[in-house]
């Protein structure tokens, strides 16, 4: 059977990219998208009501990506990121038939899955939400393109609501770090993906634990880089616009994104109030 060629001939490189995820972790994502493509305007929705997303059923998951996704496509986005592991790993199909082809949809795992799969990886861990390790979506994705790579999945459903809560740099998550990381699950690997975009703003204190013993995977920036290629290949990268728009809805508003957010795109953000 042959598949469909994807023809975005109806898109605009002047139309904004949709990015979204259940709190402030996809901004991790969000970061490194305006770093690596400074001239597109771009809309993210943090679903902070419903947060931590790993802790929820797959319906539910399912529910409110799509639902975020329908919202996105009302903002007139020419793609959509699912900048959330746990929504990448049980709603991606869904996700998929609600744009139905109107736009490019890119995911957070696959991307990371491939380069993995195609580099010097032999014993790969992966810490996520409950819901991301009990899809087996990582360990799928890497061993579809590499049998030989041996993969880990350990669930850490503490640190999300950790870093919500704004600890960093802190003895709890301290605790958090050196109680899961120490896990016999993780014992052998060489490797360490960081399987929430949440994670990589505790990277420092992961490296930290490891030493150089393991390599950590910067899972924002491939994703950003994959982005970059689509959106290449359709002719739909945006280069000429000089002062982008960052617009920031959230289903609940909550002090530790705006600190957040202020932090990776300044003070001038524009942060909204939307409940779907």
């Amino acid at each position: 059977m042959k598949t469909k060629k994807q023809d975005y001939s109806h898109l605009s490189p002047s139309q904004p990219i949709g990015i979204f995820d259940s709190g402030v972790g996809g901004l991790t994502v969000a970061k490194e998208i305006k770093r690596l493509l400074p001239h597109e305007d771009l809309i993210y929705f943090g679903d902070t009501k419903h947060l931590p997303y790993g802790e929820k059923s797959k319906d539910a998951i399912i529910e409110y990506s799509t639902k975020i996704t329908n919202f996105l496509l009302q903002q007139n986005c020419k793609a959509i990121v699912i900048a959330c592991n746990t929504a990448t790993a049980n709603a991606l199909n869904e996700v998929m038939q609600s744009v139905n082809g109107k736009v490019p949809v890119i995911d957070v795992i696959n991307p990371v899955a491939e380069k993995v799969a195609y580099e010097i990886h032999n014993n790969v861990g992966v810490i996520a939400t409950k819901a991301t390790v009990n899809s087996g979506l990582y360990k799928k994705s890497i061993r579809k393109q590499n049998k030989w790579i041996k993969v880990d999945e350990l669930a850490t459903p503490l640190l999300v609501p950790a870093i919500e809560e704004g600890f960093k740099n802190h003895p709890i998550t301290h605790a958090i770090i050196y109680n899961y990381l120490s896990n016999n699950k993780l014992k052998n690997i060489e490797t360490l993906i960081l399987g929430c975009t949440h994670y990589p703003l505790l990277i420092d204190e992961i490296k930290q634990y490891y030493g150089n013993r393991v390599r950590v995977i910067d899972s924002p920036n491939i994703v950003a880089n994959h982005l970059k290629i689509i959106l290449d290949k359709y002719h739909l990268l945006n280069d000429n616009n000089p002062k982008p728009n960052y617009h920031f809805y959230l289903s609940d508003l909550t002090k530790n994104f705006e600190k957040i957010s202020k932090k990776f795109f300044g003070k001038t953000i524009d942060l909204e109030l939307k409940v779907l």
